[in-house]
């Protein structure tokens, strides 16, 4: 008898120190930045395939303004919850961790003092990241998935929406040292359907998000707005053959170097089980901005 259930003992314990979240390791991936990978051209390519890239779903990473840590959302293959994780870089070498069950979609401000997660933020201690905090009013009443902020602290952000895709993005100045209340971006924004997951350029120069426009299948395309000489903002551009597929974007961002842009696309059915994170050279935006 105990030569059958010692074998399942240990199938058990591996399983179960396997599929404990908190378990952090040194990988066998090449060393530097990027964690190492070739960087592309202006063709997105898949970004660390088989490390951060797999045949599960994968959301939104964001990197720290030294780009020394990567963040990003994740389902854990085992458990299939998702799960919020991040990359460190010590002594050249990655290190991965999961920080907790997912708890928002991550976005790091330009400075990198605060992990914002929605209507909720942590900010940078000399220990690592801080609690949870709120935003607050009015910021606690609205659903929103995704919040970045620019480098003077503007807000940009959207919401849930309904299954009809009314969902409005926002934004919030900081005038004087004190948030102003929410304003819906104008029509060159708020038009069509599912505009969601901003992201403001630190210099708020553009504004990059996914929607529905002019198509009668829901399929997520990346637009820009230019932001123009009186402060006003040009009309939507969507992103080109090359970054829009029928597949579905998201969920962009610039890294804070300035070089590559990061977005999501489904490689898998309707129902998003493998979403995958690319990558491009960010020069495909002044290829977008108009003369």
């Amino acid at each position: 008898m105990k030569s059958v259930c010692a074998p399942m003992v240990l199938l058990l314990s591996m399983l179960l120190v396997s599929s404990n979240s908190y378990a952090q390791d040194v990988l066998p991936v090449p060393e530097g930045p990027y964690l190492g990978q070739k960087p592309p051209g202006l063709i997105p390519e898949v970004f660390a395939p088989g490390i951060i890239s797999t045949e599960g779903w994968e959301y939104g990473v964001v990197f720290t303004p030294d780009m020394n840590e990567i963040y990003y959302i994740r389902e854990n293959a085992v458990t299939k919850d998702q799960e919020f994780v991040v990359f460190q870089n010590k002594n050249n070498k990655w290190h991965e961790k999961v920080i907790s069950p997912r708890v928002g979609q991550p976005f790091i401000s330009p400075d990198g003092k605060t992990l914002h997660l929605g209507k909720r933020y942590m900010v940078r201690t000399d220990t690592g990241w801080s609690e949870k905090k709120s935003l607050g009013s009015p910021f606690e009443d609205i659903p929103i998935m995704r919040l970045t902020a620019s480098s003077t602290g503007t807000y940009v952000f959207d919401e849930i929406g309904s299954e009809e895709g009314d969902g409005v993005i926002r934004y919030s100045r900081l005038v004087d040292g004190k948030r102003e209340a929410p304003k819906p971006f104008g029509k060159e924004i708020n038009t069509g359907k599912y505009n969601v997951h901003p992201f403001i350029a630190p210099d708020e120069s553009y504004l990059i998000w996914d929607g529905q426009r002019d198509s009668a299948v829901r399929n997520a395309d990346l637009f820009i707005s230019f932001r123009q000489v009186d402060g006003s903002w040009g009309e939507a551009i969507k992103m080109g053959d090359t970054i829009n597929t029928e597949r579905g974007e998201s969920a962009a961002v610039v890294t804070p170097d300035g070089k590559y842009l990061f977005f999501n696309r489904n490689m898998g059915s309707d129902n998003y089980e493998n979403v995958d994170i690319f990558w491009v050279d960010a020069q495909i935006i002044e290829t977008l901005r108009p003369k």
